[in-house]
């Protein structure tokens, strides 16, 4: 028989661009997860910058502070011993991804790319982000030198997978890949 675990779901007021105060937030998000004994916290879809940075989301200094900021997080004491999946864009081979970045104890686990985008009505994500269009596909991705510093990685696994443990199995979906009819989880 297995355990129950608890799992902290977060809706962050987060602003485009407010880097020094999404970082605070989400690391806020994770103490209260902490004190909800929770054993995994799952974050809003590009939390680290803010889901309305638009044409932000064309330049490179927008992942570099993603990246700056999640150096942040991962490093925070707050942030041991619970595995959180945190939202942000990711550039992997010269491509923009709308991702979620799984991390334990200081290691990625996995980079999530999100393979159906939002792209009518108020959405544009195809403007800015290309879907991941390998299921079930995974591919080495090269962490920037101030990540590896900080996990001792310099690859992780980039890609459609699901995460296996002792006594589980985890996969993560974003927003509209839980409403096409291929979705992810069929």
């Amino acid at each position: 028989m297995g355990h129950f675990v608890t799992v902290a779901t977060c809706s962050l007021n987060q602003w485009a661009l407010d880097w020094v105060g999404n970082c605070e937030r989400i690391i806020q998000s994770i103490q209260k997860a902490k004190t909800a004994s929770a054993k995994i916290r799952v974050g809003p879809e590009l939390e680290v910058t803010g889901y309305g940075c638009y044409d932000h989301y064309l330049e490179g200094d927008t992942y570099l502070h993603a990246w700056e900021m999640l150096a942040k997080i991962i490093q925070h004491e707050d942030s041991q011993d619970i595995l959180l999946d945190i939202g942000m864009p990711v550039m992997h081979q010269n491509l923009r991804f709308n991702c979620r970045v799984l991390v334990y104890n200081k290691s990625i686990v996995l980079i999530r790319p999100k393979m159906s985008l939002a792209n009518d009505g108020n959405y544009r994500e195809m403007r800015w982000f290309t879907a991941w269009a390998k299921p079930r596909t995974l591919e080495q991705f090269y962490l920037p030198q101030m990540i590896s510093r900080i996990t001792g990685q310099k690859t992780v696994p980039f890609g459609d997978a699901l995460i296996s443990t002792f006594d589980t199995c985890l996969g993560v979906e974003t927003c509209e890949e839980l409403f096409v009819p291929d979705s992810p989880h069929d």
